[in-house]
């Protein structure tokens, strides 16, 4: 009896300790928040983490590339200049300035012509002798009316009138692989235009009329100077501008960095100047992507992923007019996030100078070319020579004077309309004579036998590169140039 009273306690107290330590698990209503771990918030699985946020930031040293509006007529340092945006310019893969934002500046400099130099201008009958002119950009105005003060520098080589030059199609395609990527490749090319085309649209550029108005002003003895609508600009920022930021979703950090679709192309800049009068070989080039690459909506590579490569060739202009080489191969490209890869690329197009006459391959090679003009242009000095020494009887007719058109002429040929009026006021066949040959010789100089001219590729030059990732492990067994590198073979001797 003792035993099962002594069993029957024991089982009482076990039971009450049960319902005891049931009672005490934490239930949020029972137990006050302040009185909980710090460490027991996060242990639900089911909250989410807080979001990653990238800052809408475009960097200080980063180039808006500028186009003037309209024609500029320069008076003095200060007189206002107008502007529009004509590239977008991205953060992240944002836009944040838009194409035809307005951006305002001034003319800052106007530079002073020695004395030799207007000596050189007045004997070649021009007494007012273009100046270099300095421009700078201090405020940017969006669409939305928002306004930025800016404090710029403009690049140097900037101040030029551009055009963009693609490569040429392919003619033999190897397989359909390669045929999707060449045609994907071609309208990436097909938009750049229209694009570059519908930002010009918004410029006052001039008509042929205009253009030949000013040709004829400035063969005049004194002239204005202008600066024509179209001229483009890059101006960095010397100050980050700010554009909030935005949030890095699972799906867009998930994209980054991912394989490269067949048959890309990124639109970058040039970071380090090249000139084939100073490169060599093995010198480090880099450029930055100025747009993101996207797949559809997929985000593959944001702005600012950099491509790194190498010259290699570099080849000084000549003399017999030999003009300069360059070969550079862009091999490696590094994302934000630092991981570099591997890659191939080629050169599907660039931004150069109208007057450089700048033409690409269908492999990639620029090609700067000697203007076919220099033909016409020493056939006319030679031909006004000719006139100058005139028709020995014709002279003799003239009662041992020569005529008055055979020293215009050859005065025309040495130094255009100031040699032109002393040849016909002096009537004298040796000065004639002497003025076509000298205009002869220069021309025939300049044409044939001087230095050839150097490839220049300044710095924000703006470039279309065609990439794609390298497979791991394999090394290709003697590529061709359009598929091992991004190659720009600048071979500029005169065909």
């Amino acid at each position: 009896m003792a035993l099962a009273r002594a069993l029957g306690t024991i089982l009482l107290i076990f039971t009450w300790t049960c319902t005891v330590e049931a009672q005490e698990v934490p239930v949020p209503q029972l137990t006050p928040g302040s009185e909980r771990k710090p460490a027991s918030a996060p242990s639900n699985p089911a909250q989410p983490a807080p979001p990653q946020t990238v800052a809408l930031t475009v960097a200080k040293g980063a180039p808006l590339q500028v186009a003037l509006d309209q024609e500029i007529r320069v008076k003095k340092v200060g007189q206002p200049v107008h502007a529009r945006i004509v590239e977008p310019v991205y953060a992240f893969d944002h836009i944040v300035v838009p194409v035809g934002s307005e951006i305002i500046g001034e003319v800052t400099k106007i530079e002073e012509i020695s004395g030799g130099k207007r000596t050189l201008a007045a004997l070649n009958a021009d007494f007012t002798p273009r100046r270099r002119i300095e421009v700078g950009f201090h405020e940017l105005v969006l669409a939305d009316g928002r306004r930025f003060q800016l404090h710029t520098s403009v690049t140097p080589g900037s101040g030029q009138v551009i055009e963009l030059v693609t490569a040429a199609n392919e003619k033999e395609k190897k397989n359909a692989v390669r045929d999707m990527a060449s045609e994907k490749t071609k309208q990436a090319k097909q938009q750049a235009h229209q694009e570059w085309d519908n930002a010009m649209k918004q410029l006052k550029t001039p008509g042929k009329i205009r253009r030949l108005e000013r040709y004829g002003e400035a063969q005049l003895p004194v002239h204005r100077q202008y600066i024509p609508a179209g001229t483009v600009y890059f101006a960095e920022l010397e100050d980050a501008l700010d554009f909030g930021s935005e949030a890095m979703t699972a799906p867009m950090a998930s994209s980054i960095g991912s394989e490269l679709p067949e048959g890309s192309v990124v639109h970058a800049r040039l970071v380090t100047p090249l000139s084939s009068a100073t490169a060599h070989k093995g010198q480090d080039v880099e450029a930055v992507l100025s747009q993101p690459l996207m797949d559809g909506e997929r985000l593959i590579l944001p702005q600012g992923s950099r491509l790194k490569g190498t010259v290699k060739q570099a080849q000084p202009a000549r003399r017999m007019k030999k003009n300069g080489q360059l070969r550079i191969a862009f091999s490696e490209l590094v994302p934000p996030d630092g991981i570099e890869q591997k890659v191939v690329a080629t050169l599907e197009g660039v931004q150069a100078g109208k007057d450089a006459n700048v033409k690409l391959d269908s492999e990639g090679g620029a090609e700067a070319t000697t203007s076919k003009s220099r033909y016409l242009g020493t056939a006319l000095s030679l031909g006004l020579a000719m006139m100058s020494v005139g028709d020995r009887d014709r002279g003799r007719v003239g009662g041992g004077q020569d005529g008055a058109g055979s020293g215009a002429a050859g005065g025309l040929g040495g130094f255009k309309l100031v040699g032109m009026v002393m040849g016909a006021v002096v009537r004298s066949r040796a000065f004639g004579t002497t003025m076509g040959a000298y205009g002869a010789a220069v021309s025939v100089y300049s044409h044939f036998i001087a230095r050839g001219r150097e490839v220049e590729f300044p710095k924000n030059t703006a470039m279309q590169i065609g990439i794609g990732t390298r497979a791991a492990g394999v090394t290709p067994a003697a590529p061709a140039p359009s598929e091992s590198a991004a190659l720009i073979d600048l071979d500029t001797r005169p065909k």
